[in-house]
């Protein structure tokens, strides 16, 4: 599997341009949802080469990337005229560039996909990879595949239409990067001020964080062995995600990762000695700039039972990707249920 090629733009248009090629605008396919097609829309229309194309809308939220919505665009791409040889450009956050994806690849065995990330959580985490997929049954990403998208482009600009609270659910992936990278780039990245964000250390950082991630990929483009260190934070991370859904409350994917972050590294630290330090450091920033996420102990069997259906369980034991340290890496980690709920109680006491 051949991975995408990812570009921070400096001039959007004409890149978009060159990765549209020579693709007729008939047949290219627009993805939008209701917000990026009112904030990023008219901005990626400015290329000529999109003239006549068409677009398809759907409901924004991560309770739409849903089979109901996969079928709304395989419908609009039957019933319009696509063929393999049509081209699908997917502008949005990580739930627009997952379905896009999901749909493109799959419909008549594939057609080549471009995303263009307009968040800072899906540039880091959905467009690129790989990885496509909707929710199921409560859980997220249950159904997908993994096919890469032919390129992502990244025009910073679109990050300022975003408020703090989704910056900062783009941040917690930079800061599992760094995690699992290097102490310094964990110590860069812990730098960067949150409550002002500053757009040029932005793309510099983004720009590593591109490179760990593409790095790891090109290693294990399907996650048989060391892509499973992008994991880290996801167990919990994906059981607070799916829970709050659940119950009404939804939280931005961002949040519940740094949170399944706290509570992975507390895991790593009783199992494997993860520096306290650097877990409190972490603890801060997070009680800081993300709060907390409010449940009693009456809740730990279905924070256990979302976990048990977690992709990356391989037997019927939960697997984690824990750390010894910053940048040492442990795949393929099992705990008992006893030691999950203590990792739940420690982060409910604060």
């Amino acid at each position: 599997m051949s991975s995408s090629k990812t570009t921070i733009c400096t001039n959007f248009i004409a890149e978009l341009d060159a990765a549209i090629g020579t693709q007729a605008a008939e047949t290219i396919y627009v993805l939008v949802d209701t917000n990026t097609e009112k904030l990023c829309l008219p901005t990626v229309m400015q290329s000529e080469k999109l003239i006549g194309c068409h677009v398809i809308t759907i409901p924004s939220g991560d309770e739409n990337k849903n089979v109901e919505s996969a079928v709304k665009i395989w419908q609009y791409l039957s019933e319009n005229g696509a063929t393999r040889k049509s081209l699908m450009i997917n502008v949005g956050g990580g739930m627009i560039t997952d379905i896009g994806g999901f749909t493109a690849s799959t419909f008549k065995r594939g057609l080549r996909y471009i995303n263009v990330s307009t968040t800072l959580l899906g540039a880091v985490d959905a467009a690129t990879g790989g990885k496509t997929g909707i929710n199921f049954g409560g859980l997220k990403n249950e159904i997908g595949v993994f096919a890469p998208a032919e390129t992502v482009l990244i025009n910073i600009d679109f990050f300022k239409t975003l408020n703090d609270a989704n910056l900062r659910s783009g941040y917690a992936e930079m800061l599992k990067h760094a995690l699992i990278d290097t102490r310094e780039e964990w110590d860069e990245v812990l730098k960067f001020d949150l409550e002002k964000f500053d757009f040029d250390k932005l793309k510099v950082l983004l720009d590593r964080s591109f490179k760990i991630k593409e790095r790891i990929v090109e290693q294990d483009p399907f996650e048989a062995n060391i892509r499973k260190a992008l994991n880290l934070g996801h167990t919990f991370g994906h059981a607070f995600e799916s829970y709050s859904y659940r119950m009404k409350r939804p939280v931005l994917h961002g949040y519940a990762v740094m949170w399944g972050l706290l509570c992975e590294l507390y895991l790593s630290f009783i199992k494997l000695g993860f520096p306290k330090a650097d877990l409190l450091r972490l603890k801060y920033l997070i009680k800081e700039y993300y709060g907390t996420f409010e449940f009693s102990c009456k809740e730990y069997e279905a924070f256990f039972e979302l976990m048990t259906h977690d992709k990356k369980n391989e037997t019927k034991e939960i697997n984690f990707t824990l750390l010894g340290n910053i940048g040492d890496i442990q795949i393929n980690q099992t705990t008992s249920k006893d030691v999950i709920f203590e990792c739940l109680d420690w982060f409910r006491e604060g």
